[in-house]
Formats: structure tokens, sequence, C-alpha cells
């Protein structure tokens, strides 16, 4: 997998939200009240743009997880209980952060984020997919724009000055109610919690949406149950509870509900433990401490599916810089599952660490054929072909990849890094642009697109794209500060 630098910036939420990052001084005046006459309801093109900035925000100033494995199987988990919603407005994006608090929360445009604490919390791919449904609920019912609206029909408030604050509380109650204090009146503060009708609603709906997906109905009881159980005695919920009360009523409401259903009597989900033991492996505890883990797991056959816990050794092994034991194990297992992209894209890593370029650059040529512009085949093998110096090929699988995922963070950064070593100096600072706008930093984005044009001279079509591109984020900085 393709390590990303540090990027987290200190911005404001872009959209900014309302006040220009270009000219704040100027703007600060002119933002828009959600309590605004013919500004009271939110439209859905509104919460696509809306959501979108929020997004930019997020990843700004949010751990999310850049793992295209982790998110390529949690989108292929969120849209098949997408394929069954009803009112959907958009199309639908999951996404990680590197988290071990129990949370998932909901925001305009379809984003859905889940932390990576509540993925190896869960038992089961039904209990996950029940959070999913839940939130996806919340979405296509409006939930989150219906209280916004319901606020600001008793004080008029500014988009910057509200939604920068639900979006923290959405991510980080805790600290997210804290600054709301700073504009909302305590006695909102709880307005914006989903009220229990709000979560009654969702749980009807999501309850059937997770029966229609063909998951276990009791997924979602027993999850609620779970978490009801675990933090019954602590002074300190999980975050998730701050912003979904979870009263018994609501407990029995929805074990009464899923039991209206036949049971559905699922085998364990290879993908959902691939997916738990890869986040316990890559991204929680300390590499010895796991080797020792997955041993004992392994020994006691305390697995629900032996290749997820051998995967899970074979990524601590990995994590310990014991690179030939992991080399064996991931080898094993992909010749049982040729097409297996979580053991893909850590054989690939483990070659590449070994310095073994070619043999990752056969494995994944041989599968880019067969899944053109899959992003965890497209992705490693770029990243290996520039590993092995291949710049040209590089930037083309990644300029290919790049034309289906035109917004994708990673493959932004990989094809900076793969100019900078190419010594592209204008195209470095044009995808150095383009990180920037996807962070939401747009005058950062502008600058890089300024020296990228001055590097250009000589070079017409290129110096004409730069130009066309600050007339287009400009363009979207306008869009922006007009809502």
């Amino acid at each position: 997998m393709f390590k990303l630098k540090p990027v987290l910036l200190s911005i404001g939420l872009c959209l900014t939200i309302g006040s220009s990052p270009i000219n704040a001084q100027q703007d600060k005046n002119e933002l828009p009240e959600i309590g605004a006459a013919g500004s009271s309801i939110l439209s859905i093109d509104k919460e696509r743009v809306v959501g979108d900035a929020m997004m930019r925000h997020l990843r700004a100033t949010q751990p999310i997880l850049h793992d295209p494995v982790i998110t390529e199987y949690l989108n292929h988990l969120g849209n098949r209980l997408v394929r069954n919603a009803q009112d959907v407005n958009y199309k639908f994006k999951f996404f990680v952060l590197n988290n071990n608090e129990l949370n998932a929360f909901a925001f305009f445009g379809g984003h859905v984020g889940v932390h990576s604490g509540l993925i190896t919390t869960a038992d089961t791919e039904s209990e996950l997919a029940s959070v999913l449904a839940h939130e996806i609920s919340h979405v296509t019912q409006r939930h989150l724009a219906r209280r916004l609206e319901a606020q600001s029909a008793n004080q008029p408030l500014t988009l910057a000055g509200m939604l920068g604050g639900v979006l923290l509380t959405l991510v980080n109650p805790t600290v997210g109610i804290a600054a709301l204090s700073t504009s909302v009146a305590a006695s909102q503060q709880a307005s914006l919690n989903y009220t229990r009708g709000n979560e009654k609603e969702a749980d009807r709906v999501g309850i059937a949406l997770l029966v229609n997906s063909n998951f276990d109905p009791m997924g979602a009881p027993n999850f609620f149950g779970k978490m009801a159980e675990r933090f019954r005695y602590k002074s300190k919920p999980p975050a998730m509870l701050l912003t979904h009360p979870l009263p018994e009523s609501r407990i029995s409401d929805a074990r009464l509900r899923a039991q209206n259903y036949p049971r559905t009597q699922l085998p364990p989900s290879l993908e959902f433990e691939l997916a738990k033991a890869r986040i316990q492996a890559r991204y929680q505890g300390e590499p010895k401490n796991n080797i020792t883990q997955f041993q004992h797991i392994l020994k006691q056959q305390q697995y629900a599916i032996k290749e997820a816990a051998n995967y899970g050794l074979a990524l601590s092994y990995f994590a310990n810089e014991d690179y030939n034991q992991a080399k064996q194990l991931l080898e094993q297992l992909l010749a049982n599952d040729k097409r297996n992209l979580f053991y893909v894209d850590a054989l690939t890593d483990t070659y590449l660490e070994l310095e073994d370029y070619q043999s990752a650059i056969d494995m994944l040529a041989a599968l880019n054929l067969l899944m053109p512009n899959n992003q965890v085949v497209a992705l490693n093998y770029a990243n290996a072909l520039q590993k092995n110096q291949q710049y040209d090929q590089a930037e083309q699988v990644l300029q290919d990849f790049l034309l289906v995922k035109p917004k994708h963070f990673i493959a932004y950064d990989l094809l900076n890094e793969v100019y900078r070593k190419a010594k592209k100096t204008a195209l470095m600072h044009t995808t150095q642009a383009e990180v920037y706008a996807l962070l939401g930093a747009y005058p950062k984005a502008i600058d890089e697109l300024q020296t990228g044009y001055n590097f250009a001279e000589g070079k017409p079509l290129i110096q004409k794209r730069i130009k066309a591109r600050i007339l287009q984020f400009e363009d979207q900085q306008n869009k922006l500060k007009r809502l």
C-alpha cells in the first residue's frame, strides 16, 4: 500500500463555509444564514455542495484512513445496502477514520464515516452492515438537514458557524459540543443530537434495509446490546452514543422489529474478517504484541476464518520488518485465492520492501488486465513501477485511473511523487495543486498552479491547461461563497 505523506492542514471548513480562504476578510460579513428568507430549506443540490466541502475539510483535519483495500471493502459493503435503499439522492461514499473510538456518522451528500474501532468491535458483517444501514437511513430521511432547519427556525445561524461545529460534533462529539457552545446556546446543543423520533425512524428503515440486502436483521439489536452492555457502567460513553442516544426502549424496539423478519443464518464473511485483521495488525497495537496475539489465535483455533488470522499474522510480521516470514505466508494465501486484493496489496508491499520490484510488477500487470482501474490494483501497480524507476508507465497507469476516479486523493499524491522523481517540475506542481484542492486549501492550490505555469515556459498546451484549472478553482470558491 502506498504510504501517504502527512498532509493535515489547519484550514477553515471550506465552504470555508461561506468565507473564502482567498479573501476571508472581505466576505466575513456576507455569510448567508440558514434562517434567512429563501435559505431555510437546504436543497438536495446545496446538500451535495456542502457535503463535498465538508469532506475536503475532513481530509485536511482528521486521520482518514487512506487505505485502498479497506476503502474498497467498506464501499462494496455500503453500496450493497444503498442499492436496496429508497429515496437515494446521491452517490454514497464510505470512508474510515483511524480512530479506536466507537463511532459512525453521516452527513450531507451521502458521506458516511466509520471509525476503525467500530469495525474491530463488530463480531459479524451483519453487525457492521447494521451500523451502515442506520447511517444510510439518516441520510435518505434527511435527518441532519431537518434538524438544522428546525434549529434555524429558532435562531438564524450562519453556515460557517453552524456546519463547522456540526461536522466536528459528528466526528468527535465531546470536542464538537464544546466548540458549538461558542456559537449556539446551551439549550440548543442537545437538539443537534438525533431525536428519539429520528433514531426510531432510522432503526426502522435501517433494519428493513438490512433484510432487503440479505443480512441478518438481528445484527442491529445485537450490536446495540453490545454497546449498551460494554458501556453500561462507564462514566464516558462512546462517541456514537453522544449523537445517537440508546435508551433501553430503543434496544427493545429494535429487537422486536428484527424478530418480525425471518432469521438469516449467514456464514462468516472472509472479507469482513480480513478487514478486521488488517486494522488490528496495521493500525492497532505493537507489532510484536500483534504477532503473539495472532499466533495464540491460530494455536487455540479462536478464529472465525483461519485465512484471516494468517493474514493478520503476516501483516504483523511485515510491521515488525520480518519480511521473509510475511512473504511466505502471503504467497501461500494468494496461491489459494489468486484475486484476493487483501493478499495482493500486502504481498506488493512485501516485495517492494525486499526490493523484488519485478515480482510485484508481474503480479500486478496480470491483474491490471483483469481488473482495469481497480483502485487497489492500479495504485499498487503504479507504485511498483515508480519504485522500479519506470516513471512513464507509472504515469500512464495513474492518468488512466484518474479519468475514472477524478477526485482520488491517493492517486494524485502518488502521481505527484512520480512527477517529482521524473523531474517533471511543472506537472509536479499541478498535481500538488489537486492534492491541496482535495483538502479544501484553494489558495495553496492556486499558488501551486501559478508556480507550475512558470515552470511550463515553452509548453503552451500545459500552460493553457493550468490557466483553465485556476479559473475552475476560482469558480468553485465563488459557488461556495454564494451558498
